[in-house]
């Protein structure tokens, strides 16, 4: 009999069955609390441990340095800490605001929900979530077309929501459809803001890029778990891992957001964000517990019914169809404004943790946690202009990350 939780698509069982044997005897890393990832330290440790090229390591952060203001380097092969270097007001212990980057953590907690309470949502990825069971703060709905939406719409932001930003663009089978600007998300009143940005197109008629689908879907977590996003979260993902002090970007000015932003704003260390990804990797695996499901992970990184229209699935940007040229086709990653990225290959058994930001993402008002000591050496540091001899902004960068971490592999 096939699941319900995620329909048709694949087969739980076997993908669960491969999430528990496959890497029963991996290697995870305790807390940084007690000892942390191990680590290599020279490029001959790094070529003979993890089959990797320290030199192109070393190119791939050049062009972090080069791109934004602050930020850094994270790999981890073969369960080693093969490279970690940051610059500006980054380091291992920061917070920052990590951006749209918390909106893979939004889609794993939802995975989370879709098993843990399928009694509760048994429709999964394709209910229609605009109803007094799942979403009662949207009625009287004030889009009929809105009725139409599931779960799986929101999360491959193929709901028919509006983009957001000046050059807002929509895409139909891959051709661009430019937008007008619309009124998006209000920090002071974030679910009914997200709830009421109107429509551009019926649900499932097109991919746009915008912030309020996936606070739709935490919405929904909220309603179906009984809990606060950032509390599932960490219930669930991270204590198991061993995180260290993490949380939403909840302190704008004086005012304190009552929920977190299903769209973003999430600030671990960076060791704790390499954790996420490498329990993404090892198919929701950590340790003996089975933390996410696996046939959810498995649908992150492909094609899926829900977004016909882009290669963009469950809130992760995938390359099964080869458009970052030097990379693997399973490669999986979410990106976030300033330059943020996490990045995870299976097939090169590679995880990523690409930092990036702002001065003001580094503002330790934001979450009220603890911050070290920060370099203020790029204080006001600007990217160079877009050029046809410098490739400027951290969005221009974050393929030939991936691509040049990918090529330093050697074996």
């Amino acid at each position: 009999m096939k699941s319900p939780l995620f329909s048709r698509f694949i087969c739980p069982a076997l993908s669960l069955a491969l999430g528990a044997s496959a890497f029963a005897a991996d290697y995870f890393p305790p807390p940084d609390s007690e000892g942390g990832w191990r680590a290599l330290k020279t490029p001959e440790e790094i070529r003979a441990k993890a089959g990797m090229d320290s030199a192109t390591l070393n190119a791939a952060y050049e062009i972090c340095e080069r791109s934004t203001q602050n930020g850094g380097l994270a790999v981890v092969r073969h369960g080693y800490l093969v490279f970690e270097k940051y610059f500006g007001r980054a380091s291992r212990n920061a917070n920052p605001d990590m951006a749209s980057t918390g909106k893979a953590f939004t889609s794993i907690a939802c995975g989370i929900m879709l098993n843990e309470f399928r009694d509760k949502i048994p429709q999964g990825l394709e209910t229609k979530v605009f109803t007094e069971k799942y979403l009662p703060e949207a009625l009287p709905l004030d889009d009929p077309r809105k009725a139409d939406i599931t779960l799986g719409q929101l999360l491959c932001m193929s709901a028919g929501y509006w983009g957001e930003g000046q050059t807002p663009v929509g895409m139909v089978m891959g051709k661009v459809k430019p937008l007008k600007p619309v009124k998006g998300q209000d920090i002071r009143d974030l679910d009914m803001s997200s709830l009421r940005v109107p429509l551009w197109t019926d649900p499932g008629a097109g991919y746009s890029y915008s912030s309020p689908s996936p606070h739709i879907a935490s919405i929904v977590l909220r309603h179906v778990t009984g809990m606060e996003l950032q509390d599932y979260i960490g219930e669930r993902l991270g204590k198991p891992m061993g995180w260290g002090p993490w949380g939403y970007c909840l302190h704008r000015g004086d005012f304190l957001m009552p929920h977190a932003n299903g769209a973003g704003s999430t600030a671990l260390h960076a060791t704790d964000a390499l954790r996420f990804g490498y329990c993404l990797l090892h198919k929701g695996k950590w340790k003996e517990q089975q933390l996410v499901p696996a046939d959810y992970i498995e649908l992150c990184h492909k094609p899926l019914p829900y977004n016909p229209h882009t290669p963009f699935s469950l809130q992760f940007e995938h390359n099964s169809d080869g458009h970052a040229i030097g990379a693997p086709r399973d490669a999986f990653f979410k990106t976030g404004a300033g330059g943020f990225c996490i990045y995870v290959v299976p097939s090169l058994d590679l995880v990523i943790y690409k930092l990036g930001g702002k001065d003001n993402q580094y503002d330790p008002a934001l979450t009220g946690l603890p911050q070290p000591e920060q370099s203020h050496d790029r204080d006001n540091w600007q990217p160079p202009a877009h050029t046809q001899f410098d490739e400027g902004s951290p969005g221009d960068t974050l393929w030939r990350v991936l691509e040049l971490v990918s090529l330093s592999v050697k074996d």
